[in-house]
């Protein structure tokens, strides 16, 4: 049967290539996006994500059987931690009252590669705290002493944690809701276009994130690997941050660090 499917982000790249899987498979998705989705939404505020979930939860007659958040910025700045981190936690957690009404629900966020790499302890730990006016402090602490590019990696590194404490907690794992990660390597999307565009920062990435298996990411790879983490299929996966990568964490990481 067709299932109630909410994807955010899904105006473009990973999120836009979801919709489209989805659909194919023939579940009704609810698109949130800050323009051109089903429900119009801006996750970087507490009023804006706390309208969409109930939109959301309208529009799917008070049952959600997935959700994937997709929706993010990689430009450097605050938005980093009010989108990335709290667009993602605030609007899942306001939503999973109607995923305990469905019968397979699932939860994928999307991580990121950067996750593993250098960030901002400080901001990590008040987004863990659920304390967003602290984590805006150190955000706006690290734009100040140019350190903004700390940002993404920091939001992504608190995203997997959380999803890791979440996957276990009360109210989600005993009401049958996995929670998981896709954590993408380097993805040609219109959100990573401006650093292509960069010489010196196409080179740090290269650098940084070598891609050893097939080099960049297309959309639809990660997405299909978002697919089946959502599918009534994935009965026992759970608390896992799957790095669809072409091999960039176990080459960072080395094969000791699992």
């Amino acid at each position: 049967m067709p299932r109630n499917v909410v994807v955010t982000g899904s105006s473009s790249g990973i999120g836009a290539a979801l919709t489209t899987l989805f659909r194919a498979q023939g579940d009704r998705v609810t698109g949130v996006d800050l323009r051109g989705g089903e429900i119009d939404a801006d996750l970087s505020t507490p009023e804006g994500r706390a309208a969409a979930a109930a939109a959301v939860v309208e529009a799917a007659g008070g049952v959600v059987d997935a959700v994937v958040t997709c929706a993010g910025t990689s430009v450097p700045g605050t938005a980093m931690v009010t989108v990335n981190y709290f667009g993602t936690t605030e609007f899942l957690t306001a939503l999973r009252p109607a995923l305990a009404a469905a019968e397979r629900p699932r939860v994928v966020a999307i991580g990121s590669i950067s996750g593993t790499q250098p960030h901002d302890p400080e901001v990590v730990a008040a987004c863990l705290a659920g304390d967003e006016a602290t984590a805006l402090e150190h955000a706006e602490r690290a734009v100040a002493e140019g350190r903004a590019r700390q940002l993404y990696p920091s939001s992504k590194a608190a995203l997997a944690q959380w999803a890791r404490r979440t996957a276990v907690a009360d109210g989600w794992a005993d009401a049958g809701i996995p929670v998981n990660v896709v954590a993408p390597g380097i993805v040609l999307t219109p959100m990573s276009a401006g650093l292509f565009d960069d010489p010196e920062m196409k080179k740090v990435m290269d650098a940084a994130v070598p891609m050893p298996l097939n080099g960049y990411l297309k959309p639809e790879d990660v997405a299909r690997a978002v697919l089946f983490l959502a599918s009534e299929g994935n009965s026992h996966i759970t608390g896992q941050v799957v790095y669809v990568d072409g091999g960039a964490e176990a080459t960072l990481r080395g094969p000791a660090d699992f």
